[in-house]
């Protein structure tokens, strides 16, 4: 099985799953748990998705300059500063950090 078979099977597999939720119904989705269950799906996606980029390095886990600014993202977003500030000072943590060390 070559690389573009895997390519083409994923493609028809997210096509499928993708028409298969038309055939979900809408008074199914309008209830309480699965509009729950699909929010907090979306974050934990979301969280995993920044624990593997921030960690991880090929197969490796990797601690580094991204952990801290990471660290300090989160405790600006918990303050509700604005989002390009947290940016801007998260990326600044990490280039200092990178520099001094």
């Amino acid at each position: 099985m070559t690389v573009w078979h895997v390519i083409l099977i994923a493609t028809a597999a997210t096509l499928a799953l993708k028409l298969a939720g038309h055939l979900v119904p809408a008074s199914f989705l309008e209830r309480e748990r699965p509009a729950r269950i699909a929010d907090l799906l979306t974050v934990a996606l979301l969280a995993a998705l920044i624990a593997v980029q921030t960690l991880a390095v090929g197969r490796t886990l990797v601690v580094d300059a991204r952990v801290p600014a990471l660290v300090v993202a989160a405790a600006l977003y918990a303050v509700r500063t604005p989002f390009i500030v947290v940016v801007a000072v998260a990326a600044a943590v990490a280039a200092g950090i990178r520099l001094f060390a």
